[in-house]
């Protein structure tokens, strides 16, 4: 199926999770009464979405790789980061280069496994609307994801370091379309083994 206006999907997954002091993403986590990798539980609802998601991973991941291969087919494809270790802001560039023809990104982070389909659709929804930049929103705090229009294609490309794009919502937040999610996923993310139960793992 098409993607709506050629707006691209995007995963940031090449972090270390250094506070985590295993591999997060390859966790087991109980989630819709299924037990799979919190990366796994993560993607779910964007290959509902999206008939395609670039996942960007680093060059050392090849049993992630396969785990995607095995469980999404061609429905997620691996980016490989060769500068991961620089930070998020040259995980982001290395995915929208992989997706550099598209008109927008919709960018979610690897260890948030509890945002729900409608933020997804919401930010995707406001990218083909118009939007330059649009982001799931609950009680007027920005959570994820974040979408980005093709007017920013240069810049993102530039990003360096773990500061990612957040200079450039903050920069250009009069422009950023707020997506009301009535959802607490859209912030919970997983930084330590105890985060796998904190929020509403089942």
């Amino acid at each position: 199926m098409p993607e709506r206006a050629g707006i691209a999907a995007l995963i940031l997954a090449a972090g270390r999770a250094r506070r985590f002091g295993a591999d997060k993403r390859l966790a087991p986590l109980r989630l819709g009464g299924r037990i799979e990798p919190l990366i796994v539980q993560a993607l779910r609802p964007w290959v509902e979405v999206f008939a395609e998601v670039a996942v960007v991973v680093r060059a050392d991941d090849d049993a992630l790789r396969s785990v995607l291969a095995e469980t999404f087919a061609d429905r997620v494809r691996s980016v490989v980061c060769a500068r991961a270790d620089e930070g998020m802001g040259a995980s982001l560039a290395t995915g929208v280069a992989a997706t550099a023809g598209a008109a927008g990104w919709v960018v979610g982070l690897a260890d948030m496994p509890w945002v729900p389909r409608a933020a997804i659709v919401g930010v995707r929804d406001a990218l083909a609307a118009g939007a330059a930049l649009a982001a799931a929103c609950r009680a007027g705090r920005r959570g994820h994801p974040v979408g980005f229009a093709a007017r920013y294609r240069a810049e993102l490309l530039d990003l360096t370091g773990e500061v990612g794009a957040r200079l450039l919502l903050r920069r250009d937040a009069e422009r950023m379309a707020g997506v009301a999610v009535d959802d607490e996923g859209i912030f919970a993310d997983v930084d330590t083994p105890q985060d796998l139960c904190l929020f509403r793992s089942q």
